[in-house]
C-alpha cells in the first residue's frame, strides 16, 4: 500500500457563534493515501467543509493532530503554512473562482507567476506547461478566451487545469458538481480520474451526490462531525478508530 500522506488522528473542531459553542467535528481518525481518490460524503453541516479546510491547512483543529505531506500543522506558522498550502495543495471550488478579466492561459499560469522559484524558469518552459494542461483538459481551442465565454463545465475544467499547474501531491475539491447538471458533472469526475491516474495526485473530494460518492476509490461518510464509514473499494470498512469493522 502507498504511504500516507495525510493523517488526522483524534481531531476535534470547535467554532464559537458568539456564546454558543459549535462542535463541527468529533474525534476524527484518517489515513489517506498518496495516489488516493477519495469522497468526503455527508449532508450539509456534517463537517465535510472542515475537514477539507484543516487537510488544506487555511485552519487548524481545536485538538488531535493533523499531519499533511509530512508536516504536523498546528507546528506551523502563519508563513510555512501557506508556503505548504502553495507548494503542495491544489484547491477546486463550487464557484470556479477564476478571474473574468484574464484569458482561460492567463488564469491557469498565475499560480506559477506568484511563485518566486517557478517565475524564474524560462517562460516558453512555463507556457508549454500551462498548454499541455490546458490541452489535457479538452480546452486547446478556448484558451485565450475568458471565463465568461464558457460554459459551467468547461469553467470546471479550467480550474482543475489551475489546481494541478503548480504539480501539488494533493488536490481538494470541494463539491465541484454540484453547480453542473447531471452530465457535465459526470465528466468532471471521469476528468479528475484521469487527471489522478496520470499525474498520481491524491485528490479529496466532498459532495452529497450519491452517484458521485461511489466513483471514489475511497469513501468516507461524515454525520454530526463524526466518521460513520471508513471504507476502501473491495475491502473492509474500517471505524473511526482505525481498526476494521463495519459502519458505525
Amino acid at each position: 500500500m502507498s504511504d500516507i500522506i495525510i493523517s488526522l488522528d483524534k481531531v476535534k473542531k470547535v467554532y464559537f457563534l458568539d456564546t454558543v459553542e459549535v462542535e463541527a467535528l468529533k474525534d476524527i481518525c484518517l489515513d489517506i493515501h498518496a495516489g488516493d481518490f477519495v469522497s468526503i460524503a455527508g449532508p450539509s453541516g456534517s463537517g465535510k467543509t472542515t475537514i477539507l479546510n484543516l487537510i488544506g491547512c487555511v485552519d487548524k483543529p481545536t485538538s488531535g493532530t493533523v499531519i499533511v505531506h509530512g508536516k504536523r500543522t498546528s507546528d506551523l506558522d502563519d508563513d510555512s503554512l501557506t508556503e505548504l498550502r502553495h507548494k503542495s495543495i491544489g484547491f477546486i471550488f463550487q464557484t470556479f473562482n477564476l478571474i473574468p478579466v484574464l484569458n482561460i492561459r492567463e488564469n491557469v499560469e498565475l499560480p506559477l507567476l506568484l511563485d518566486s522559484q517557478t517565475g524564474s524558469e524560462r517562460k516558453a518552459d512555463r507556457r508549454d506547461w500551462v498548454d499541455y494542461l490546458i490541452e489535457s483538459v479538452g480546452l486547446k481551442d478556448r484558451m485565450l478566451h475568458k471565463p465568461a465565454e464558457l460554459s459551467g463545465g468547461q469553467r470546471q475544467r479550467v480550474a482543475i487545469a489551475r489546481a494541478l499547474v503548480m504539480k501539488p501531491a494533493i488536490v481538494l475539491a470541494d463539491e465541484p458538481t454540484a453547480n453542473l447538471d447531471s452530465a457535465t458533472g459526470e465528466s468532471i469526475l471521469r476528468l479528475m480520474r484521469h487527471m489522478n491516474e496520470t499525474f498520481g495526485t491524491t485528490f479529496i473530494f466532498s459532495t452529497h451526490d450519491p452517484d458521485i460518492v461511489e466513483e471514489a476509490d475511497h469513501i468516507i461518510r461524515l454525520r454530526d462531525g463524526r466518521i460513520v464509514e471508513d471504507r476502501r473499494r473491495g475491502g473492509a470498512s474500517v471505524g473511526a478508530t482505525g481498526t476494521e469493522g463495519g459502519q458505525l
